[in-house]
């Protein structure tokens, strides 16, 4: 399968045995996403493409790096050659900031609620973009939900304003409210993505408690008018207990939407410590079945300016990686 199937295998291992020294800069650390509160990870490239690697030994991958940036990465009885990418902040090529490191809901799956993270300042915000804006492509911002989800998108508009004179593509995941998409789109930001992160109701109330799914899809059909076609996502966690025919029936929901699923394999942490990871033949197979959907909807996601939906290092992105 070559590298569909590499990075199938990757995504499904959770880890990575390193050979040869990581050159500076290659390291990201994550207070977000897959990774919040972990060890960090490396990206690996190859042709436009990439993996992002968590670092640990327990995985079934192999990277072994040589000294001029060259790596060779195995997995699953796949191999390629490649290089590791230098990091932004968080991913290659953007200043991905996390901007409420703590949150006051309590979803199963995630790791933010239990880093107890502080809130970064505007400032601090600015001058972290400031250290890397010579070397990215988007800033893209997420958050927690530091006091209420009606706070919180406040505090990111600000944050928004005060990095518009970089002139560079603005990108925002955050819980939203059904005003969120007509403030940030009045902001200039030019893409978001609001999480469905399960594949029914029913799991969405069972992971999420105290958070109501039809704001998401609502604050989700409302943005594509906004933002344009291939411009607005969703994460849909794989592994949480739906079906293969629950995850295809979400998935061509929100594509007749002109929504971009994101396929994120769990990562078992927090209270889904114990569930398995999905397999590299189910993440191919729902990878697969994105693309048809996508192809049929004329939906084309691959002119994405942030996020995850351009960096897509951590999924089997069906636009990029089949």
């Amino acid at each position: 399968m070559g590298w569909t199937g590499l990075k199938a295998a990757v995504l499904a291992g959770g880890g990575c045995r390193i050979e040869g020294e990581l050159p500076p800069g290659a390291v990201a650390r994550s207070t977000a996403g897959p990774g919040a509160g972990g060890d960090g990870a490396v990206f690996f490239s190859r042709g436009g493409r990439r993996i992002r690697i968590p670092l640990g030994s327990g995985g079934p991958a192999r990277l072994i790096v040589h000294e001029d940036g060259r790596a060779e990465l195995s997995c699953g009885g796949e191999r390629a050659d490649g290089r590791l990418e230098p990091v932004g902040l968080h991913c290659p090529r953007q200043a991905f900031v996390t901007v409420s490191e703590s949150c006051v809901f309590d979803c199963v799956y995630c790791r933010v609620p239990g880093c107890r993270g502080a809130r970064k300042t505007v400032g601090e915000i600015v001058a972290l973009v400031e250290s890397v804006a010579g070397s990215v492509d988007a800033i893209a911002l997420t958050s927690g939900v530091a006091v209420s989800v009606e706070e919180e998108e406040e505090y990111v508009c600000r944050v928004v304003e005060a990095l518009r004179g970089f002139d560079l593509p603005i990108g925002v995941s955050i819980f939203p409210t059904l005003a969120t998409p007509a403030r940030l789109h009045a902001l200039g930001v030019a893409e978001v993505k609001f999480n469905l992160e399960t594949a029914t109701p029913e799991l969405f109330a069972a992971h999420c408690p105290g958070l109501p799914y039809e704001t998401v899809r609502e604050a989700l059909a409302d943005s594509v008018p906004l933002f344009g076609r291939g411009h607005v996502f969703s994460n849909v966690l794989v592994g949480l207990g739906e079906t293969d025919g629950e995850l295809d029936r979400c998935v061509d929901g929100l594509v007749a939407l002109g929504v971009v699923p994101v396929l994120r394999p769990l990562t078992p942490a927090a209270g889904c410590r114990n569930l398995p990871r999905p397999t590299p033949e189910r993440l191919v197979r729902a990878a697969r079945h994105l693309s048809r959907a996508l192809d049929r909807a004329g939906l084309d996601p691959s002119g994405a300016l942030s996020m995850c939906g351009a960096c897509t290092g951590c999924d089997l992105a069906a636009w990029r990686d089949l």
